[in-house]
């Protein structure tokens, strides 16, 4: 599936999803904000995608808020016109949260591949996966500063488990572009490679070799460890286990290692 805002398309598990705003270096304007939103809920809803790949086509991944939008919020109106960001419209966040938080909260890991620039929303955008891959030469900014305003798309929350409170302070006062050698050593990267979405897809492909259960199981579990006491993690890893063992995906997992085949998956 392609439109003018975003692509996706499935295969082996992977879901390979684009940002597809080439020409204005696929900033964010309301178009994209809920072409994001929609393939969020298609990639929540089909359990044989066992991981996604984010990148961006053209020169950048993302430049951050369509200047048209930023100039339209001096003129008293919203960021997003069709939303009021002042509602909780999905579970803990706002609309504009949502579009970040949404790919935390997929039940499969997310790989963002970054190039070029991921300026202001763009790098709180990349912050909702689970892994970051950067380009050498990507530019990245917590522009937000610049232009009158704070990360407002989930970004404080995610950056706070990733960077030293100071750095992260620097960066958000400072709005000072840095590189992906300084995003590695922050926390920000994962890795810098020279072709990301190559890598990303790769490391998806060998993700979704694994049991979609325990893989989901897995994300469940690290996503709830990041802001719970040590009793309460520990609990929830207990639980996981428990409910993975026995089942027919950690049967043939065990099974197909045994044999040495390739595992034949089910999904719920």
């Amino acid at each position: 599936m392609t439109t003018d805002r975003i692509s996706l398309s499935i295969a082996g598990g992977v879901a390979d999803v684009r940002l597809n705003r080439p020409g204005k270096l696929n900033a964010l304007d309301p178009a994209m904000f809920a072409a994001i939103a929609d393939i969020g809920a298609q990639l929540a809803d089909n359990p044989e995608v066992r991981a996604a790949v984010l990148s961006g086509e053209g020169q950048a991944f993302c430049a951050g808020l369509d200047i048209e939008r930023l100039v339209a919020t001096t003129e008293g109106e919203s960021i997003l016109p069709f939303a009021d960001l002042g509602q909780r419209t999905h579970g803990i966040a706002n609309f504009a949260q949502h579009l970040v938080w949404l790919w935390r909260e997929l039940p499969m890991p997310v790989i963002a591949a970054v190039h070029g620039i991921a300026f202001g929303g763009g790098f709180q955008l990349m912050l909702g996966a689970d892994i970051r891959y950067l380009a050498p030469g990507t530019r990245l900014a917590i522009i937000e500063a610049k232009w009158g305003l704070v990360p407002d798309m989930a970004g404080t929350q995610l950056m706070r488990h990733l960077a030293r409170e100071d750095v992260i302070r620097e960066l958000t006062y400072s709005a000072r572009t840095f590189s992906a050698e300084d995003a590695l050593g922050y926390g920000f990267a994962t890795r810098i490679v020279e072709d990301p979405r190559v890598a990303a897809l790769e490391t998806a492909r060998a993700i979704a070799d694994r049991s979609p259960d325990a893989i989901r199981a897995a994300k469940r579990l690290l996503n709830l460890v990041a802001d719970r006491d040590a009793a309460t993690a520990l609990a929830a890893e207990t639980e996981e286990q428990s409910n993975l063992l026995g089942t027919p995906n950690h049967v043939e997992a065990v099974r197909a290692n045994l044999e040495r085949r390739p595992p034949q998956w089910s999904f719920a």
